[in-house]
């Protein structure tokens, strides 16, 4: 098969770290062409959607002192040719969140890729239609106590309700943007127009949940199923849990309540084409459901002894042969 990934720039990417690369890796052990492109360098022309793809080969990371090391010319590239998207089996779409204007533009491209033909992952509608924050509200029975809104009073009298709560901007990632509230704090006001840009955008504010200083469980989800999971535990004075500000990735075991949380999310994102995704689970409740990059596979592969992204790619091989 032929497999195009759309990345950030490669030469940011870490290979013992980043998910794309561990499936890039595992694609190319199983024996697939591999090909990389970025956002800018995307189009539509005579009604199908091209991008200057350049091959791709890589040197696989090797496990040392308990961490995942890349050579430092991990990989090497080909010559960029201009050549529609569907001439490839997949697509991947795993450029980096924030979602932005330039990020929408890129998935209205994709919609021009013929899916008779080629399989984007994740469907450009879907991720249109699934905000990383606002998705989760739909699961009303797996979520803990949220609101969204803009105005200060709302937020005030839900956060004293619950006696602390968690702002989350809805367009942010990798913990960024994420404060701790109590209705105490001499700052609550400006932190909330702060955050809100005065009043004109809105933010979601759960309860804050103690099971947050135990960890914060990233669950790998292919086609709605769970393949794997890691848990995130805060370190320091820090109470996020995210990789991205030094969070712990600790082994862990998916509980029956978690494994409900996947059973309920499971038909939404099969019905919106939401193949590869990553859910957060905090003391047994939905917090977010990350679609665009979702992280977690090399920290799964390490404290398991698992090849997370040979089953992406051999899902991926069985779907084009359906």
């Amino acid at each position: 098969m032929k497999l195009a990934f759309i990345i950030d720039p490669i030469a940011k990417l870490d290979p013992g770290h980043d998910t794309s690369v561990a499936i890039i890796e595992a694609a190319q052990v199983l024996g697939h062409e591999v090909y990389v492109t970025q956002a800018d360098r995307l189009g539509v022309v005579d009604g199908k959607a091209y991008g200057w793809l350049q091959a791709m080969k890589m040197t696989p990371v090797t496990l040392a002192d308990n961490r995942w090391v890349g050579v430092s010319d991990w990989y090497e590239l080909g010559e960029l040719k201009w050549q529609p998207l569907e001439a490839m089996d997949a697509v991947f779409m795993r450029k980096d969140p924030p979602v932005t204007v330039p990020y929408l533009y890129v998935t209205y491209i994709l919609d021009y890729v013929d899916s008779r033909k080629t399989q984007v992952i994740n469907s450009p509608a879907g991720l249109r239609a699934a905000n990383e924050k606002m998705y989760a509200l739909q699961f009303d029975k797996a979520i803990p106590e949220t609101i969204v809104s803009a105005d200060k009073q709302v937020i005030r009298a839900a956060v004293e309700r619950w006696g602390a709560g968690v702002l989350k901007p809805l367009g942010g990632k990798a913990g960024e943007g994420i404060l701790f509230l109590e209705g105490s704090d001499r700052n609550f006001n400006s932190i909330i127009e702060v955050s809100t840009h005065q009043g004109q955008e809105p933010v979601m504010v759960q309860t804050y949940l103690p099971a947050a200083k135990e960890g914060d469980k990233r669950v790998i989800l292919l086609n709605g199923d769970p393949i794997g999971a890691v848990n995130r535990v805060p370190t320091g004075k820090e109470f996020r849990g995210n990789m991205a500000v030094g969070g712990r990735s600790d082994k862990t075991e998916l509980t029956e309540r978690d494994l409900e949380i996947c059973r309920q999310v499971a038909p939404a994102l099969r019905k919106d084409g939401l193949i590869f995704v990553g859910i957060d689970i905090i003391g047994g409740f939905l917090t977010e459901v990350n679609v665009t990059s979702p992280t977690g596979i090399r920290e799964v592969d390490r404290l398991d002894d698992v090849r997370l992204g040979n089953q992406v790619v051999e899902w991926v091989e069985k779907s084009a042969q359906s």
